[in-house]
C-alpha cells in the first residue's frame, strides 16, 4: 500500500525538503576543483546538522556517509573518498534529510569548474547531456497529479531520455519518500502510460532521472555499494522530492 501523507505531514515535509535543496545548492557550489568528495560530505553533514536534521543516508542499511556522490561514469551510491574533482568532472551529489519525522530526498549533476572555449565539442555534448536530465525530470513531475499512473511517469522521463540518444538504467529508479526514506511504489524510468498504481492526494514520491550517455547496462564495484556503467560512459541523476496534491505536484525539495 502507498503510504498518504496529511496535509500537515505535506508541510512538515516542506520545511524538511527546503533544508535539503539547499544543502544540496551549498554542497554542488563547493564541488570546485581540487575539492575532495570526503570534503563535500562533510560539509553536507554539517549542514544537515546545523539545520536541525539528521542525514537520510548515514546508517540506512549501514551505509556509512552523509550523502552519495559519483563521479563521470558513476551512476548511484557512490561513496565519498579523498578523491579530487577536476575540471570537467561530471559530479552527482545525493543527499537526504530526516527531519520532524519525515524524509526528503534530492539529488542533481552539475559540471566541474567553467566552460573555456577550447572544450568545443565536449562543452556541447555535456550541456546536451545535463539538459536532458533536467527537462525529463520537470516533465516527469508534471505527470504527478491526480489519475495519472507511474507509468505516466516511467513512460516520460523514457522518452525525453531516449529522444536525446541517452538511456536510462532500468534497474534503478524513484521511490514513494516519507517516514521512510524507500516507500512504495518504486517508480522506473521506463514503462508504459497508465500502466502501475494510480497516483492520489497526499502521495508523496521521490522522483529520479537515473541516465547514461552509453547503453544503460550498469555493474557494482568492489566497495559493494557504488554503481558505474559498464562501459565507462558519464551518468547522471536529477531528483525531486514531491507532493501530489489537488492543485497539481509540489516540489518539496525546492529553495
Amino acid at each position: 500500500m502507498i503510504p498518504i501523507k496529511t496535509p500537515q505531514e505535506i508541510e512538515i515535509m516542506k520545511k524538511g525538503g527546503k533544508i535539503a535543496a539547499k544543502v544540496l545548492d551549498r554542497t554542488l557550489a563547493a564541488a570546485q576543483p581540487s575539492v575532495s568528495t570526503l570534503e563535500l560530505d562533510h560539509l553536507a553533514e554539517k549542514l544537515i546538522l546545523e539545520a536541525g536534521g539528521k542525514p537520510s543516508f548515514k546508517g540506512f542499511e549501514n551505509y556509512p556517509f552523509a550523502t552519495c556522490i559519483n563521479i563521470n561514469e558513476g551512476v548511484v551510491h557512490g561513496l565519498p573518498t579523498k578523491r579530487n574533482l577536476k575540471v570537467g568532472d561530471v559530479v552527482t551529489v545525493d543527499l537526504g534529510i530526516f527531519y520532524q519525522g519525515f524524509h526528503t530526498d534530492n539529488a542533481r549533476t552539475t559540471r566541474v569548474g567553467r566552460w573555456k572555449m577550447e572544450d568545443g565539442r565536449w562543452k556541447r555534448d555535456q550541456g546536451r547531456f545535463l539538459d536532458t536530465g533536467r527537462e525529463a525530470l520537470k516533465e516527469a513531475i508534471d505527470q504527478c497529479r491526480i489519475g495519472k499512473t507511474v507509468g505516466d511517469i516511467s513512460h516520460t522521463i523514457q522518452t525525453i531520455v531516449e529522444k536525446a540518444g541517452c538511456q536510462v538504467t532500468r534497474e534503478l529508479g524513484g521511490h514513494g519518500v516519507g517516514k521512510k526514506l524507500h516507500e512504495p511504489p518504486f517508480i522506473p524510468g521506463f514503462g508504459r502510460p497508465g500502466a502501475g498504481p494510480a497516483l492520489a492526494e497526499g502521495m508523496t514520491l521521490a522522483v529520479e532521472v537515473i541516465y547514461t550517455a552509453g547503453n544503460g547496462k550498469i555493474e557494482v564495484l568492489n566497495d559493494g555499494w557504488t554503481i558505474v556503467t559498464a562501459d565507462g560512459q558519464p551518468a547522471g541523476l536529477f531528483e525531486h522530492s514531491i507532493a501530489i496534491t489537488a492543485s497539481g505536484p509540489i516540489i518539496l525539495t525546492r529553495c
